[in-house]
């Protein structure tokens, strides 16, 4: 077996569609996880106190989680239909890549026009995931599954770590760029490399999402290839009713939902608690780095890990793990107890979703993938939707987020005891009975 046999990256369209996970990871990376965030507590949000920014980011998050939460559905019964996958996700791209180009219009106190272009940013990506994962089971056998999720996830994180390492080097260096650089520099000059760090995610995203649409091919439609926005509303209650049909699907479903809760949260408001808790942004963003460059040989692990002892027990020890980080950052002080968790996190983070969405898409019907892809996307975005919340409240009522970290311990347990009770095979076998009554 050759090394991408090994990787899941054997045929063209595996890598190309692999290659939009190394495009939109920069987006996640540098936006979602490492330099907005900064960005929005100390400079857009500079008129606020640190907490009150972090908690204003954790309630965007939740509005733009819960604006794409409402589409998903819709947009996966649309998808299928019409046989439009790469349509819409190229409409969500050049929509999200537009919010992220004007994020370099953001100065000091532009604390709406910040919060306008993250929430729009948010429901793009996440949009694009709904066509982009409903792919995997039509370019991937089965038995591949596993390896060509994680070997997307990997791609994510050299694509994610490769361009935030430029990023950090123009913004603690801009004088080896020729950018404004010393002690006596307008606001604007200041804040010109992270700005252009922004636009340098917009030009990665879209030129990196090239292969897909030239190589990837699109599934027929599965109705009459028209696109019928009021009918898909109505079918919304038969994809739902369909999904039923397939038990174990839907409790991987909603174990999925609580325990991505946990991961999602730690994600997404990491290094705003790292500022807060005045951990400098050196520290921060080569935090992310080592997650970006630790998580690329693990995710690779993870899928041959899921080989040997099945994907579920693989997404166990990584809950597991999650807990652990959970409690230790409770107790975080120093930069180095911050760095250590970021290569915790390596660890297991991309394993761990990738996995996730590989055992989902072993357990539902090929010819009805978007469709149950967005109830996917419904339940990983509202599981990004609770945690958040959370998380501004508890900062609210203890004025820290402390004890929102370590809140975050109970998603990992309750959503691990629902994967518990999954029974794999029994899902795939009626996944694919579904396909050969589909097919007769």
């Amino acid at each position: 077996m050759s090394l991408l046999d090994r990787l899941g990256l054997h045929r063209r369209e595996l890598r190309a569609w692999a290659m939009y996970d190394w495009a939109n990871s920069a987006m996640v990376t540098t936006i979602v996880t490492a330099v907005f965030p900064i960005y929005f507590v100390r400079v857009a949000g500079a008129d606020l106190e640190p907490a009150m920014a972090t908690r204003r980011l954790a309630d965007i998050t939740t509005i733009g989680l819960g604006i794409i939460a409402v589409l998903s559905p819709i947009m996966g019964t649309i998808a299928d239909r019409a046989g439009v996958k790469k349509r819409l996700l190229g409409i969500s791209l050049g929509v999200g890549v537009s919010a992220v180009a004007l994020m370099f219009l953001i100065q000091r106190g532009d604390l709406l026009l910040a919060s306008l272009l993250f929430v729009v940013a948010n429901i793009a990506v996440n949009a694009s995931y709904v066509c982009y994962d409903s792919f995997l089971p039509h370019i991937a056998r089965g038995d591949e599954m596993d390896r060509v999720s994680t070997a997307g996830y990997a791609l994510g994180y050299v694509g994610g770590g490769v361009l935030l390492a430029f990023n950090l080097a123009w913004i603690k260096m801009p004088h080896w760029f020729g950018l404004p650089s010393g002690p006596d520099l307008t606001p604007a000059q200041a804040t010109l490399p992270t700005r252009l760090a922004f636009v340098s995610v917009a030009v990665w995203w879209l030129v990196f999402s090239i292969p897909l649409f030239r190589h990837v091919p699109e599934p027929p439609p599965t109705g009459d290839g028209r696109i019928r926005i009021g009918k898909a509303f109505g079918e919304l209650g038969d994809t739902f009713r369909q999904l039923g049909k397939f038990p174990q699907a839907l409790l991987m479903l909603i174990a999925f939902l609580i325990y991505n809760d946990g991961i999602g949260t730690i994600i997404r408001m990491a290094t705003a608690y790292g500022s807060e808790i005045g951990i400098g942004d050196a520290d921060l963003i080569a935090a992310i780095m080592i997650t970006q460059f630790v998580g690329i040989p693990f995710a690779f692990l993870f899928g041959g890990l899921a080989g040997k002892i099945g994907a579920k027990r693989a997404i166990f020890l990584g809950l597991v793990a999650y807990m652990v980080i959970s409690m230790l950052g409770y107790r975080m002080q120093t930069a180095r107890d911050f760095l250590v968790l970021a290569l915790l996190v390596g660890v297991v983070q991309g394993g761990t979703q990738a996995l996730s969405r590989s055992l989902f898409a072993s357990m539902i019907p090929r010819q009805r993938s978007a469709e149950f892809f967005g109830f996917f996307a419904v339940v990983e975005k509202f599981a990004g939707i609770f945690g958040p919340w959370i998380f501004a409240r508890v900062i609210t009522a203890t004025g820290s987020s402390r004890g929102a970290i370590l809140a975050v311990v109970a998603f990992f347990i309750v959503g691990g005891a629902l994967l518990y009770f999954v029974r794999v095979d029994e899902g795939q076998a009626a996944a694919r009975a579904a396909e050969a009554a589909e097919a007769a």
